[in-house]
């Protein structure tokens, strides 16, 4: 399936979250993340995130996508998300 993760946290825990979704999804944003994962990997990423984060302070939200059959992404400006933010 195809996701994307995007979250709003604490600075104190931001680097943290921010390796976290490193490990399993490609870095397009500050706070976004996307691509291409398992169930089972995504359950260990959802299990790092909720360790990590605090309910009462953060925000982390996952958008699932089990067909990309009718999505299309659109970019306007510059896009290269190997270069950026590594």
């Amino acid at each position: 399936m195809f996701v994307i993760v995007t979250y709003d946290v604490n600075v104190k825990r931001n680097n943290k979250v921010l390796k976290i979704c490193r490990k399993y999804l490609v870095h397009v944003q500050k706070s976004v993340f996307e691509g291409n994962i398992t169930e089972a990997k995504l359950r260990k990423l959802k299990s790092e995130l909720k360790r990590t984060t605090k309910t009462d302070e953060d925000s982390v939200i996952i958008y699932r996508f089990d067909s990309l059959k009718y999505s299309s992404k659109e970019v306007l400006g510059e896009y290269s998300p190997e270069e950026h933010f590594l």
